[in-house]
């Protein structure tokens, strides 16, 4: 299993390129390999005498071999002339020889050589595809902590660079909507066979990498900023097309539950940033919860290279054709990508795969869902505010500890997966079979029950969290109370991404960037939808408790008047 997933990342990628096969071989490039005779031109093939009746490459010369009584070899050369008699039965010859010709190029059609073939994503060993899977959710979160492992150098860069708080947030918002924007331009690349999934995913983890050291060594606010947005809109492909990386791993039935997983890494990194960045901040300032982000993402470029196999089917069989069409010679060999691409120019390509993902967005289904999920995320990301408000102004955290709370919703997260799956078993699956039963399709609907049942999860949890941070309250009552939000937002989460996924499967990634594109846009601007910036959200959680406290009052009182809560 390592030596195939070494050989299918991008550096064993390149290694069996530029060693012509030599290392790290497929078995096609083996010494001995048996090339189908399917595969090999006529001139090629070994003479055989007898051909079998269901091979489609031989009904040429089977028609040859009952007209003239001998046994031919067959020739693939269709010769118009020799049809165009005025015989009836000569007519019917033609016709069956036009359906042989259409039978030959199928021949040559390089596609899977069986249902168990291991270069199969779906029939990878399931220590192998939990392995890849693990490899996603692994680059998902590393490009998510760099939202939210921001938050912590705001204060700092606040003082360092004498910039206000909303400026100094301009870098977690710009974050935000520049990894919203990038999935329209580059996930649509992944959906083309030469580039794939991991072509994509390894180059912008590269420049995500890259683009961390400006930030580190920047002597003013606006060099932060710039590269902010860079490294969100290449870190973007993976938090797009992630669920689309684990569907070509896992067979349909499984998708929910992989998503699933997948979700839980894209929730952890945001909670987990201000908890590994808040006490790095406190310590050595601002600048150090940027360290500890090149750190993990290099780990994640460096670990990911190496080890991360390419999952897109199209892109593993173009492959294959290649390699068989430089063995064989033979350059009709074709995958079923190239075939379906053939007459159609590279900038024909590239304007439908970049304007795909827009035109879907804006059909009324996946806009409404899309712009639901977007607000659901966009009071996610508000708890990055009220969180040093609560536990900070009112309970007295520092620093580092008032990033701790976010943990609840690690807690919440894995007992909300825990009954999701059991959802998925015991209810969901049950009513799959059953249509498949009566030959039917279950309808993607039936996705968006639980979605709507978790809806009641949002309000409750921003109800509690506010008329509960209180200094005569314990500071676990508003944890518990924001750790309720998790079910609300995971499982609509599930239910929205589930279902467009089920209604348009041909074009996975497409759908899931342009929902991308709507949640992140909505999260980076909803907090300047206001013009005292936080404020209304502020006051609405914290009415009943803000005046509880003097240190909250007066901060609230002195923000306020500016237009601005801290």
């Amino acid at each position: 299993m390592v030596a195939d997933l070494i050989r299918d990342s991008t550096v064993g990628q390149f290694i069996n390129f530029v060693s012509g096969g030599k290392y790290l071989p497929y078995t096609d490039q083996r010494p001995g390999y048996v090339v189908p005779p399917r595969f090999m031109l006529p001139s090629s093939r070994p003479a055989a005498p007898t051909y079998d009746s269901s091979d489609n490459s031989t009904l040429c010369g089977d028609l040859e071999k009952a007209r003239t009584g001998g046994t031919v070899t067959p020739n693939t050369e269709l010769m118009r002339e020799a049809t165009l008699a005025a015989d009836p039965e000569l007519v019917g010859e033609k016709k069956q020889l036009e359906v042989a010709a259409a039978s030959l190029q199928d021949a040559y059609l390089v596609d899977w050589y069986g249902e168990d073939d291991q270069d199969n994503p779906k029939n990878w060993s399931q220590a192998k595809r939990a392995f890849v899977a693990f490899s996603i959710s692994l680059l998902t979160f590393t490009m998510y902590i760099g939202s939210a492992i921001y938050t912590p150098s705001i204060p700092g860069l606040m003082e360092d660079f004498n910039v206000s708080l909303v400026h100094a947030t301009l870098g977690l918002s710009l974050f935000v909507m520049a990894y919203g924007i990038g999935p329209m331009f580059l996930t649509p690349f992944q959906e083309l066979p030469a580039f794939g999934r991991n072509t994509i995913y390894i180059s912008t983890l590269f420049l995500f990498v890259i683009f961390q050291i400006p930030i580190i060594t920047a002597t003013n606010i606006q060099t932060v900023l710039a590269f902010r947005f860079l490294t969100g809109f290449f870190g973007s492909p993976a938090l797009a097309t992630g669920g689309a990386s684990m569907c070509d791993i896992y067979p349909k039935d499984q998708h929910p539950y992989v998503i699933g997983v997948w979700a839980l890494g894209a929730v952890a990194g945001p909670i987990t940033g201000p908890v590994i960045g808040g006490f790095a901040a406190q310590a050595n300032g601002w600048r150090w919860p940027q360290y500890e982000l090149i750190w993990i993402s290099t780990f994640g470029f460096i670990f990911l290279s190496l080890l991360l196999p390419e999952t897109y089917e199209p892109t593993i069989l173009l492959k294959r054709a290649r390699r068989l069409r430089k063995l064989t010679g033979n350059q009709q060999l074709r995958s079923q990508s190239e075939k379906d691409a053939e007459g159609e120019s590279l900038r024909q390509i590239l304007k439908e795969a970049l304007v795909r993902p827009i035109v879907l967005a804006l059909e009324p289904v996946l806009l409404f869902a899309n712009v639901y999920l977007g607000f659901v995320y966009a009071i996610f990301y508000l708890w990055f505010e009220a969180f040093p408000i609560v536990f900070t102004g009112i309970y007295h955290f520092n620093l580092g500890v008032s990033g701790l709370p976010f943990l609840a919703f690690i807690v919440s997260g894995g007992i909300t997966y825990t009954v999701y799956c059991l959802y998925q078993m015991y209810h969901i699956a049950p009513r799959i079979r059953r249509a498949r039963a009566a030959g039917k399709e279950a309808p993607p609907e039936i996705r968006l029950e639980i979605g709507l049942m978790a809806s009641i999860f949002i309000p409750t949890s921003v109800l509690i969290f506010g008329f509960t941070s209180k200094e005569s309250i314990h500071w676990i009552v508003p944890i518990i109370g924001a750790g309720l939000y998790l079910p609300g937002i995971f499982l609509n989460f599930q239910s929205i991404l589930m279902y467009i996924t089920s209604a348009y499967p041909k074009y996975e990634a497409s759908v899931l960037a342009g929902n991308d594109l709507a949640r992140s846009t909505i999260a980076s601007v909803f907090r300047y939808l206001d013009t005292p910036s936080s404020r209304t959200w502020a006051l609405v959680l914290l009415q009943p408790s803000w005046r509880e406290s003097p240190l909250l009052s007066c901060r609230c009182s002195q923000h306020c008047s500016s237009g601005v809560i801290s």
